[in-house]
């Protein structure tokens, strides 16, 4: 009697034993949320991010898309680029999906919303691309790290290219984070180059017609002597640069001038030999083991070379394994932000770095100038030289 009592008694223990291992072994696995904005005017820049993150995440993986036994399950949210759908979706993804970490968005708008969440959930959020200052400076939080760059490396390395004695230059940008974010960046790092600012132009994010801002940057151009420059700050459609050139802005003395931008931007940039800025990325550009695997592959796939953010999304899938096998797994949070901090990690870029003080991603950048070339209906903007990350003395904007 005692000993059938005992028998049962094991056999419980056992089940039980047996029922939370299945359990355990069903749960293991790693939730990556993708929180971006799928759908809206930045498609283009989504579906590039979306795709380098999961070849981020299979390159960085050899594969399997597995870290040490464990399964990666990636979550797609689209925020529609609006930034209350962009908050409760990610809350839903730590919520309601227990995500580990998330990645996005593309808007820098979308981002500013997210980033307070992250922090509520104490869950970390990479950001990638979005763009802003503030989301690595006055909104920033600790559970808060970029792989993109950000609106200061972007005006550095414009500054660099552009900025010199006897230099004036006009700006063009969106009323939006992005745009003011930038153009105070730009400022602030065109005074060690000797070049002035004459006139700041804001325009909403759907413009399509630039004459009256056109005339306004002119007007305030005219008196100016010595090179004079337009510098132009844009994402999205509306193609200001085609248009403010059909208005002949030579009459005024005045050239062209902005950063890089992806593969379809580019086809304005071929009205424009010549013109120079500084860029991210363009896929010739890079010479190192994760590009060339990148590009063999994306042309492969897609029988397309890949694109700005496609580079940015898988310099983010990267990260999120290295971070996780450096962790030791993703379910302490603090662990992972420990091992972020600081930690450097091999890009289509080359080498990235996590600024310990505000988790920013520092990164090389391209002085470029636009060539034309056969077989090529863009202006392909060939590398004057890259400026690396010694150069690249970005502002602390969190303290």
């Amino acid at each position: 009697m005692g000993g059938g009592t005992q028998m049962k008694g094991l056999l419980k223990t056992g089940v039980a034993a047996l029922t939370l291992a299945l359990a355990t072994a069903a749960s293991a696995e790693i939730r990556v949320a993708h929180v971006y904005g799928k759908t809206g005017p930045f498609e283009a820049y989504a579906k590039q991010s979306h795709d380098g993150l999961m070849m981020g995440l299979e390159y960085a993986t050899g594969g399997t898309m597995e870290i040490d036994g464990e399964k990666i399950v990636v979550i797609e949210k689209d925020t529609q680029l609006d930034p209350a759908t962009g908050r409760s979706l990610l809350a839903e993804a730590y919520g309601d999906d227990d995500a580990h970490i998330a990645v996005g968005p593309v808007s820098s708008g979308v981002a500013l919303a997210m980033l307070p969440v992250a922090e509520e959930y104490e869950r970390v959020l990479i950001v990638e691309p979005a763009v802003a200052d503030s989301i690595t400076g006055s909104a920033w939080n600790r559970y808060i790290f970029r792989t993109g760059r950000n609106s200061s490396q972007d005006a550095i390395s414009n500054a660099v290219a552009l900025g010199g004695d006897g230099v004036t230059i006009a700006t063009l940008a969106q009323d939006y984070a992005f745009g003011r974010d930038g153009v105070a960046a730009f400022k602030e790092a065109l005074e060690a180059t000797g070049a002035k600012i004459a006139h700041e132009e804001y325009v909403p994010t759907d413009t399509t017609d630039f004459t009256a801002a056109a005339e306004r940057i002119f007007n305030a151009m005219e008196g100016e002597s010595g090179d004079k420059k337009l510098f132009i700050i844009w994402a999205g459609g509306g193609n200001p640069m085609s248009k403010i050139n059909a208005m002949d802005p030579s009459r005024f003395g005045v050239e062209i001038a902005t950063g890089g931008n992806i593969l379809a931007a580019l086809k304005a940039y071929k009205e424009l030999p010549g013109l120079e800025g500084a860029t991210y990325y363009y896929y010739e550009i890079p010479q190192n083991p994760v590009n060339e695997w990148l590009v063999k592959e994306h042309f492969e796939r897609h029988g397309t070379p890949p694109d700005f953010f496609t580079a940015g999304g898988m310099a983010a899938g990267i990260a999120v394994v290295e971070a996780i096998k450096k962790a030791g797994g993703a379910e302490d949070t603090d662990a992972l932000i420990e091992a972020m901090e600081g930690m450097e990690w091999q890009t289509p870029k080359g080498k990235m770095m996590f600024r310990a003080e505000d988790h920013q991603a520092m990164q090389p950048m391209y002085h470029f100038r636009t060539e034309i070339q056969d077989g090529k209906d863009y202006g392909v903007p060939v590398l004057v030289r890259e400026i690396g990350l010694d150069e690249m003395k970005i502002p602390l904007r969190n303290q």
